[in-house]
């Protein structure tokens, strides 16, 4: 992952109570603008293309299931550094830009694993704070950050204690994300807000904002285990809030929605929600991230189809 050299990373700026109580949000309106993104015409043939292999740059390719083995760590990082098959990135002019993933991210028993294959040459983003609900002790859940740094993780995606939104206590937020923040040292953090559980869309820019304002790197919509996840709405209310703590703060926070991102379709929207509201600048890996297990096995079947004018099986772009 390419960061400009004079990229200034998110600091903790203090809890201002007072701007928290003007922020609200219009509902209706979300909604109106969330569907005229989502709908409009996409792009086509070469430039859906071009967006569809920028795409690809922007995935943090996940997995996180109960089952996970070394092996499948293993062969998930492979298909991280070599994301498209031979014949695809000739057809497409691409063998001298090393396609690779945004990053890989994984529970924290597989950090040494996927290094063994990564070796340093993608970022290794670890699931941390007891993950997915948050509901162990604080003193395990920094303990947790700590060991995952140390064990060679660049980037931890934390999860928010969701009480603390649902009963207003922005204090306590606040506090928990900067440790977090403090834990993580030179490591990124990525706030999961898991905004399926939050309840309203003022909670999830209230929740934005403190997060931020506590040093988050990035915020993330969810864990991908919620009833809901990522959604256009709930992007565009996050997104927005970005845009506005950047100009009060000229710090610039990056965005992942994560959950349900399935398909080239869907990145396609979230992409656009990004270029719309933020513009090309934070059509970057160190400002944006999908959170995915299956997007990218669509996103080779449309490049192929593309390419050859045939759709393929999936099955022929399985991934571990």
């Amino acid at each position: 992952m390419s960061i400009p050299q004079d990229f200034k990373r998110n600091e903790a700026i203090g809890l201002d109570l007072g701007w928290l109580n003007h922020i609200h949000v219009n509902k209706a309106a979300a909604d109106r603008r969330a569907a005229s993104l989502a709908n409009r015409r996409t792009v086509k043939k070469e430039y859906q293309a071009a967006w569809l292999v920028k795409a690809i740059e922007l995935i943090d390719l996940t997995t996180l299931s109960g089952d996970d083995t070394p092996g499948r760590v293993e062969r998930l990082c492979m298909k991280a550094m070599r994301p498209l098959r031979t014949d695809l990135v000739e057809a497409l002019g691409l063998q001298e830009r090393k396609l690779m993933t945004g990053a890989v991210c994984v529970y924290h028993e597989m950090i040494r694993h996927a290094d063994k294959v990564l070796k340093g040459r993608l970022p290794i983003a670890a699931v941390s704070t007891g993950f997915p609900a948050g509901l162990t002790n604080m003193e395990t859940k920094v303990r947790e950050i700590e060991l995952s740094v140390a064990d060679g993780a660049q980037e931890i995606d934390i999860v928010i204690t969701r009480q603390h939104v649902l009963t207003g206590n922005w204090q306590a937020l606040y506090d928990e994300m900067l440790a977090y923040r403090q834990a993580c040292g030179e490591a990124h953090v990525k706030a999961i807000l898991a905004t399926g559980d939050l309840v309203t869309l003022e909670n999830v820019a209230k929740a934005s904002w403190v997060c931020m304002m506590a040093g988050a790197d990035f915020i993330k919509t969810s864990t991908g285990k919620e009833g809901v996840n990522a959604t256009i709405p709930v992007s565009l209310v996050m997104v927005r809030a970005i845009r506005e703590y950047y100009e009060r703060t000229g710090f610039q926070v990056g965005y992942k929605p994560a959950g349900g991102v399935s398909t080239a379709k869907a990145a396609l929207q979230y992409m656009t929600v990004m270029k719309e509201e933020l513009g090309n600048e934070w059509l970057e890996p160190h400002l944006f991230r999908i959170g995915a297990s299956s997007l990218l096995t669509d996103i080779e079947r449309q490049l192929e189809h593309y390419v050859t004018g045939n759709y393929s099986a999936a099955h022929r772009h399985a991934q571990p």
